[in-house]
């Protein structure tokens, strides 16, 4: 094992909401992420869509579903707390154990300037931060402009 996390990493969400607002950023939303919010916002796909979302830019050329925000940049669903909290995004509830974040101890420094909770607070271990980063990692592709009718449609049903 020769990840520099072997031993754990701290981590401890100080409520500052750094990385869910200040600036420009995405929330991409995976087709369990979507159905997830709709039953806790009892809203059905479109609606919930239609209200809370956009459709985004993406690799290769896709346009892919991305939560809104507001004109400050944070998130439609952060309220001094997340609003959704049981039911936000993976890519929320995973932070800050992106594979990318936890590539390399240099990376997870350069992260860690921008967040106070890194590197403070609860010890994850390493078998939890690996079960985050798949989680992390499983969640993906965000939901496709492509596959919203689809979707609709399985909802129907």
């Amino acid at each position: 094992m020769s990840e520099f996390y072997k031993n754990g990493l701290n981590f401890e969400c100080q409520r500052c909401s750094f990385c869910c607002g200040h600036s420009p950023g995405f929330v991409y939303l995976s087709k369990r992420d979507l159905l997830t919010l709709c039953k806790f916002f009892r809203l059905s796909v479109v609606e919930f869509v239609e209200k809370n979302c956009r459709w985004v830019d993406y690799y290769e050329g896709k346009t892919v579903l991305s939560l809104k925000e507001k004109k400050n940049y944070d998130c439609w669903l952060w309220e001094n707390g997340c609003s959704a909290y049981e039911a936000r995004p993976v890519q929320c509830s995973t932070y800050p154990f992106w594979s990318w974040m936890i590539s390399d101890q240099k990376t997870w420094n350069e992260c860690a300037r921008d967040c106070p909770g890194m590197n403070k607070g609860k010890k994850w271990s390493y078998e939890e931060i690996i079960e985050q980063k798949k989680l992390y990692d499983e969640n993906h592709p965000p939901v496709y402009i492509e596959e919203f009718d689809e979707l609709c449609k399985e909802e129907i049903l």
